[in-house]
């Protein structure tokens, strides 16, 4: 099932995500996680972007093909904590399923460590960096309430204040399916 994106400007996308209790059959969800992010040709979904308010992302970086060591870069995170984030601040040109046709520079650390349950509640605590360690982070950041907007200056910030009341609106043009808080 392929879930409408939840548009920046819902309370559901500043919320700090629930934990998921150990044990819930999550297959399904899991699935159609994965079938609406690629359906919107995204490399990450975060539960709050399809409305849920609880600790799971998904990530498939295969798509990025100029990126050695990305083709099999296909994960679930659920209840993940971040350890650490080391290393030089690198910027990226970021964009977000919830945030359409907005791409702005982002400054990240570029390696980190985290600890995770996959789909089948199988623990695992890895160390990710580069291309990998920035969809993780950007993704991670959803399930704590926090937007790649909120890296931006103040002045970035007001630039774009118009072009995301729109989005709030439904005033954007995407490929796939949007829920827009404040649509009439």
């Amino acid at each position: 099932m392929i879930y409408p994106i939840v548009m920046y400007g819902d309370p559901v996308l500043r919320q700090r995500a629930k934990d998921i209790q150990a044990g819930t059959d999550i297959t399904a969800l899991v699935g159609d996680m994965f079938e609406t992010m690629h359906a919107a040709n995204g490399v990450g979904l975060a539960a709050p972007q399809i409305g849920k308010s609880i600790r799971l992302f998904v990530v498939d970086g295969s798509v990025i093909e100029d990126e050695p060591g990305m083709e099999d870069f296909k994960k679930v995170f659920v209840n993940p904590i971040m350890l650490e984030e080391l290393g030089t601040p690198w910027d990226y040109e970021e964009g977000c399923l919830s945030i359409p046709n907005i791409r702005e520079k982002v400054s990240r650390k570029e390696r980190l460590r985290i600890k995770y349950l996959d789909e089948n509640w199988n623990p695992h605590e890895e160390s990710f960096d580069g291309m990998k360690a920035r969809i993780i982070q950007h993704e991670y950041d959803h399930i704590e309430g926090k937007m790649f907007v909120d890296y931006l200056t103040p002045l970035k910030k007001r630039l774009l204040k118009g072009k995301l009341s729109d989005i709030s609106k439904g005033k954007v043009d995407t490929e796939y399916r949007i829920l827009a808080p404040l649509k009439k």
